[in-house]
């Protein structure tokens, strides 16, 4: 299985020249996760036109969702419309990329992401070729650019001052709407715009290459499992109960692995349980190579599987999959039996996991509901 990335090329960069200050709205035509193709000309009444670069898996873009929906309902009916794209090639996006994100930046998980974050402005893509992110200069995301009745461009910059939104912050994207509403003068035409750097293009794409961690499973006792329980990991814990013979264990086993890459490299530590007996070892460890399951993987020491799984947690349930999210002191996050919901279990992840100094407000923004 194909797991881990290397860079092929060199990131992508916007290589035309930024747009300045009055110069006319660039002409796009992208697809958006509403199913319908977006032009200017879907616009072209609104007195005020705002339109914000995002991506999905950037920490400070996220945190902008809210409050480019926030403009958007308070200015619905004013005459302003806003619109996001994303420029991002998902190609160029790495599983650990992907350490603060449920989801990376194809049209699919952004249609996943406004869902979710029921998004009230259009969502566009323009991943593929990153043309449109060129056209307007823009190189991070979050980036925002205003436009007047004419299309010229009279605000560029960040959407405000502060992205954890303190007391003292300076939205300067919102008073400029306001200024062009009353037909004044923007008083603050441009600030620096910080986040991610958009990754454009083709050129940005990266080449998969194999995860060479270590395989192996281990015969667990129940005082194992027992002590499993309590997580001795000192980090917020991931358990899988499954089976080679269960269906639904075999199915979602990829996306687990998968989350285990994404996470891993934070304060996140997961481990499989196989609810085998212990003669199917071979099995089991071929099934674990199969899947490049690097994790700490166990496989029941027992024949006696209602007693191993007891051993772990009476309440856990007995039929598989199983898979339990633990906190750091032992105290259960998440609870779920039969396949998971992939989306459900990597929002409780992230909502469980603590932010870093370049990444505050991340966990606030997935705990939220």
């Amino acid at each position: 299985m194909l797991v881990a990335v290397s860079v092929s090329a060199g990131w992508g960069q916007a290589t035309a020249r930024p747009l300045a200050l009055g110069d006319a709205l660039p002409a796009f035509s992208l697809p958006g996760t509403d199913g319908v193709v977006h032009k200017p000309a879907d616009w072209q009444q609104s007195q005020v036109l705002v339109v914000a670069f995002l991506c999905n898996h950037c920490t400070e873009s996220q945190l902008y969702e809210s409050r480019l929906n926030d403009m958007t309902k308070r200015f619905t009916g004013n005459g302003v419309s806003v619109v996001a794209i994303q420029s991002s090639n998902p190609k160029a996006v790495t599983e650990k990329d992907l350490a603060w994100s449920d989801v990376g930046d194809s049209l699919e998980e952004m249609k996943e992401r406004a869902t979710f974050r029921n998004f009230h402005f259009p969502y566009l893509y323009d991943g593929n070729t990153g043309s449109t992110a060129e056209a307007f200069g823009a190189t991070v995301a979050p980036s925002v650019f205003i436009f007047d009745k004419n299309r010229k461009l009279r605000y560029t910059g960040s959407f405000d001052s502060d992205p954890a939104n303190g007391p003292a912050t300076v939205h300067s994207a919102t008073t400029a709407v306001e200024e062009l509403l009353a037909e004044k003068p923007v008083s603050v035409a441009s600030t620096k715009a910080a986040g991610c750097t958009l990754h454009l293009g083709p050129h940005a794409e990266v080449k998969a290459t194999i995860d060479n961690g270590p395989i192996s499973v281990t015969l667990a006792s129940a005082q194992m499992l027992s002590k499993l329980r309590q997580n001795p990991t000192g980090k917020l814990l991931l358990v899988n109960f499954y089976a080679t013979w269960c269906g639904p264990c075999v199915t979602e086993f990829p996306d687990l692995m998968a989350t285990n890459r994404m996470y891993r490299d934070r304060a996140f530590a997961f481990t499989t349980v196989s609810s085998n007996v212990p003669a199917e070892q071979p099995e089991v460890l071929a099934f674990l190579k199969r899947m490049n399951a690097t994790t700490a993987n166990l496989l029941y020491g027992s024949d006696d599987t209602y007693a191993m799984q007891d051993a772990f947690d009476p309440n856990a349930g007995s039929a598989v999959p199983v898979t339990v999210l633990l906190s750091p002191r032992g105290d259960v996050l998440f609870h779920e039996q039969g396949e998971i919901d992939l989306m459900q279990i990597r929002r409780a992840i992230l909502a469980n996991l603590p932010d870093d100094p370049e990444h505050v407000g991340a966990q606030a923004y997935w705990a939220a509901k």
